[in-house]
């Protein structure tokens, strides 16, 4: 499936995410925690549908969930990795 998918897409998703859970999984600010929760609910506002399907399972809260962004993002990141690691 994830012929369709670009591998810039796949790989500027990676990038973000990754960049992103790093500083969220080690951040004891609140706030900066918030922030980052914030940027990645927009930012896959504007992702493709597609990527954005395969990376949630359906669900349509992934990443927009305050309770369940520390395993959403963790699990996004893993999914765009196994993603990356199949498209060379």
């Amino acid at each position: 499936m994830n012929n369709v998918i670009s591998r810039y897409s796949i790989e500027t998703a990676y990038s973000f995410l990754h960049q992103k859970r790093n500083v969220y999984i080690h951040s004891s600010l609140e706030w900066q925690r918030d922030d980052i929760e914030y940027a990645i609910a927009c930012y896959v506002g504007d992702m493709s549908g597609e990527l954005y399907s395969m990376l949630s399972d359906g669900r349509n809260d992934f990443l927009k969930d305050h309770k369940q962004f520390g395993k959403d993002i963790t699990l996004a990141v893993n999914r765009l990795e196994d993603m990356l690691s199949t498209k060379e």
